[in-house]
């Protein structure tokens, strides 16, 4: 598949898609986020892929929101779509089976915060910086943002960065739970792929009963997520790397896993 807002590279088991619009901050339009979700379907279904990295191209932005010069002077009615295909994606991202991490080097602003928190894990330069600024366009967040900040950092933290557009660093960004690491920028992508790598190695079924557990039974009641974990606890026992996982624990020996 070709693409001419992204790159894609695959070196097995990690892809590394990053968002290939630098003259702009690698802002998104409609084409991006459309080429975003078709990039993610087809690494889902690419069983030589076990985890995948996002980024931006340059050391400036990881994706410093939507691109307004596309978009000002747009109907209502001509935005719906473009709400809709952000929508689409970040719910790939979330539903798909592979554990996605955000190498985030520069701004994560607006959509680009939105897309940074539908993926699993979030690493950061010391130079990143988010912030939902919408409100000082006179918009709110239209990819998920109302709903996905205030899971990670809780209500209060939530509406104090939607509600004043402010941008926030790296390290504040660590502090309150919506990025899990902070590197030097030089050492960004290595310690992403370092990550990803590890998470490759691991039982490819279990990560993705582990994505689901967590993922679905987030907003649920604690009596309907527990009975969630136990329908994935006993999809596990119905694959093959149970096996090789207790046996090789038993035979005290590296397990070695493979894809589904």
């Amino acid at each position: 598949m070709e693409f001419n807002n992204l790159i894609v590279e695959i070196t097995k088991p990690i892809a590394v898609i990053t968002v290939n619009r630098p003259k702009v901050l690698n802002a998104l339009n409609l084409a991006t986020v459309a080429e975003l979700g078709a990039a993610f379907t087809m690494l889902e279904a690419d069983e030589n892929v076990r985890a995948i990295i996002m980024t931006g191209s340059g050391e400036k932005s990881f994706v410093a929101g939507a691109d307004i010069n596309e978009f000002r002077g747009k109907s209502a009615p001509e935005m719906f779509p473009f709400a809709k295909l952000g929508h689409d994606a970040t719910r790939v991202m979330e539903s798909m089976g592979k554990p996605i991490i955000a190498a985030v080097n520069g701004y994560a602003l607006g959509g680009g915060c939105e897309m940074a928190m539908a993926c699993d894990i979030r690493f950061a330069s010391e130079n990143a910086r988010f912030g939902q600024p919408e409100i000082l366009l006179g918009l709110i967040p239209g990819m998920g943002g109302t709903q996905r900040l205030s899971r990670l950092v809780g209500l209060g933290r939530a509406r104090e960065l939607l509600y004043s557009g402010e941008h926030i660093t790296a390290q504040r960004a660590y502090e309150i739970g919506l990025v899990n690491r902070v590197f030097p920028p030089e050492q960004l992508l290595d310690e992403a792929r370092k990550f990803a790598t590890k998470l490759a190695g691991m039982p490819s079924h279990a990560l993705k009963m582990l994505k689901t557990a967590t993922n679905s039974g987030y907003d649920q009641t604690l009596d309907n997520g527990l009975v969630l974990e136990t329908q994935c606890f006993a999809h596990c026992w119905s694959h093959a790397d149970l096996e090789e996982g207790t046996g090789a624990f038993v035979e005290k020996r590296k397990a070695s896993f493979h894809a589904d």
